[in-house]
C-alpha cells in the first residue's frame, strides 16, 4: 500500500479582537516626544497627554451594533515608526506656489501657529472637532505630526478647487496627519484631496515582504450659517498601505456641504465620517464608492446626527467588489427631537463579482422626532444581474465588455455626483484602469 504524502493546511490568521490595534507605537513617550522634537508650546503637549489617556481608555468601536465587523488581520504594523519632524518624499507639494485671495488661507499647522497661535489654540485645544468617544480620532489628536489649515473669511467666494495632497506609503513608516476646514458665514469653496503613494511600488528579494505602512488622517469641518463647502477625496494608495479614515463636520443654519469619497487603494482602509446639522435648514450630501480587487477590506461608517429644524441628510454608498476583496458599509442617521421636519436618507449597495467576494450592508435609523418629511434607507447586495448581462451579450457585445458596462454604470451615478469635473474625470480613469487590471489579473490566474 502506498501513502501518498500530503501539505499540512495553512494556518489561519487569528481574527483580531475589537480591543486590538496592530501597532504599539502610540504612548505617552511618543506624545512627548512630538512636542520636545517640534518645540511646541506647553499647552499642545498637555493636549496631546490628555488625547493620549482618552486613547487609552477608548474601544476601537463603541457601537455593538458593528463590532462584529472589525477585523484587522490584514494590518501588520508591529514595527512602523511614525514620522515626527520628517515626512514622506513629496509631502507639502500641493502647498508650493498657491496665490490665494484675501481672506483666504490654505497653510500647514506649523505656519498657522506662527501667524495665528491664539487662533491655533481656540481651533486644536480640547480637540472638539472631534469625536470624543472615537479611539482613532483621539489617536490623529494626540499623535498627528502634519497638518493643513483651510480658511475661508465669512462672504468670500473661492472659485477654483483648492487641492490637498496626502502622500504616504513609505514602507515600515507611520504618517498621522490632520486638516482643519472653517468656512466663515456666506463663504464658499471647493476642495480635492488625494491621498496617493510617495513613490514607485517597493519591490523586496523572492520569499520576503514589503513592510506595510500606515496613514492616518482627519477631516475636521466646521461650517458658518449659509456656507457652503464641496469636498472630494480620492484615496488611491499603494497595495501594502492601512489607511484610517475620520471626517467630521459641524454644519451651521442654512449652511451645506458635500462629500464625495471614493476608495480605490489600500490594503485595509477603515473610514468613519460624522455629520452634525446642528443648524436650522442645513444639509448634508454625501456620497462614496469602493471599488475593490484583490484581498482588499474596505471598513466604512457613517453617522449622521440632525439636531435642528428642517435639515436635510442624503447619503449614498456604493461598493463593486472583485477577487476576495470585502467591504462593511454601516450607517446611522439619529434624528433628535429638536430636529422637526427632517428630510433624511441613507442608501448602501454592494456588487459582488466574485464568488469569493463578500459585502455587507448594516443601515439603521433612530428617530426621536416623528414629525419628519422623510426618514428611511434602502441597501442592497448581490452578484450581475444576468438578464442585464444577456440583453448586452444579445446585441454582440462580448462578455468581458457587457461585465464592464454594467459595473461603471453601476457606480456612475456616485460618480456623477461628485461636485468637482476635475475630480470626476480622474475618478473615472481610475476606475477604468481598476477595471483593466482586474481582467488582466483573472486572465493570468486562468
Amino acid at each position: 500500500m502506498t501513502i501518498q504524502a500530503t501539505s499540512a493546511p495553512t494556518p489561519r490568521v487569528p481574527r483580531r479582537s475589537p480591543a486590538d490595534l496592530p501597532f504599539g507605537f502610540a504612548d505617552r513617550g511618543l506624545a512627548q516626544a512630538l512636542a520636545a522634537e517640534r518645540e511646541e508650546p506647553a499647552w499642545l503637549r498637555a493636549e496631546r497627554i490628555e488625547a493620549w489617556k482618552a486613547f487609552e481608555a477608548l474601544p476601537v468601536e463603541a457601537n455593538q451594533l458593528y463590532t462584529p465587523y472589525i477585523d484587522l488581520r490584514a494590518a501588520a504594523l508591529e514595527d512602523v515608526r511614525p514620522y515626527v519632524k520628517d515626512g514622506p518624499p513629496g509631502l507639502g507639494d500641493d502647498l508650493d506656489g498657491l496665490a490665494l485671495p484675501d481672506g483666504v488661507h490654505v497653510e500647514t499647522f506649523g505656519r498657522w501657529l506662527e501667524r495665528d497661535p491664539e487662533g491655533f489654540r481656540s481651533a486644536i485645544e480640547g480637540g472638539a472637532s472631534l469625536p470624543a468617544g472615537d479611539k482613532l480620532a483621539m489617536l490623529a489628536r494626540g499623535f498627528w505630526s502634519h497638518g493643513r489649515h483651510v480658511e475661508i473669511a465669512g462672504g468670500v467666494a473661492v472659485t477654483d478647487p483648492i487641492v490637498l495632497r496626502w502622500r504616504a506609503g513609505t514602507p515600515g513608516r507611520a504618517l498621522i496627519t490632520r486638516t482643519i476646514v472653517t468656512l466663515g458665514a456666506g463663504a464658499s469653496a471647493s476642495i480635492v484631496e488625494e491621498q496617493v503613494p510617495c513613490g514607485p511600488q517597493v519591490d523586496c528579494a523572492e520569499g520576503e515582504g514589503v513592510p506595510q505602512s500606515l496613514f492616518h488622517g482627519t477631516t475636521e469641518v466646521s461650517l458658518g450659517a449659509g456656507a457652503s463647502l464641496a469636498f472630494a477625496s480620492i484615496q488611491d494608495l499603494g497595495p501594502g498601505q492601512i489607511a484610517f479614515q475620520h471626517r467630521h463636520a459641524t454644519i451651521g443654519e442654512a449652511a451645506s456641504l458635500h462629500w464625495a469619497l471614493a476608495q480605490l487603494g489600500g490594503r485595509l482602509v477603515r473610514s468613519r465620517v460624522d455629520n452634525r446639522l446642528e443648524g436650522d435648514r442645513s444639509s448634508v450630501e454625501q456620497v462614496e464608492i469602493v471599488f475593490g480587487g484583490e484581498q482588499q477590506l474596505f471598513d466604512l461608517t457613517s453617522y449622521t446626527r440632525h439636531i435642528g429644524r428642517d435639515t436635510t441628510g442624503n447619503l449614498l454608498s456604493k461598493g463593486a467588489l472583485l477577487d476576495r476583496s470585502r467591504s462593511f458599509m454601516k450607517g446611522l442617521i439619529t434624528i433628535e427631537k429638536s430636529a422637526v421636519g427632517t428630510d433624511s436618507f441613507l442608501g448602501e449597495f454592494g456588487m459582488n463579482l466574485s464568488k469569493a467576494a463578500r459585502a455587507v450592508a448594516i443601515p439603521s435609523l433612530e428617530i426621536d422626532q416623528p414629525d419628519c418629511r422623510r426618514a428611511a434607507h434602502s441597501s442592497s447586495v448581490g452578484p450581475i444581474d444576468p438578464s442585464q448581462l444577456f440583453y448586452l451579450e444579445s446585441r454582440g457585445i462580448a462578455p468581458d465588455e457587457a461585465r464592464k458596462f454594467i459595473v461603471l454604470g453601476f457606480l456612475e451615478p456616485v460618480v456623477a455626483r461628485v461636485p468637482l469635473e476635475i475630480a470626476r474625470d480622474r475618478l473615472r480613469d481610475l476606475l477604468e484602469a481598476k477595471w483593466a487590471a482586474g481582467l488582466e489579473a483573472a486572465s493570468a490566474a486562468a
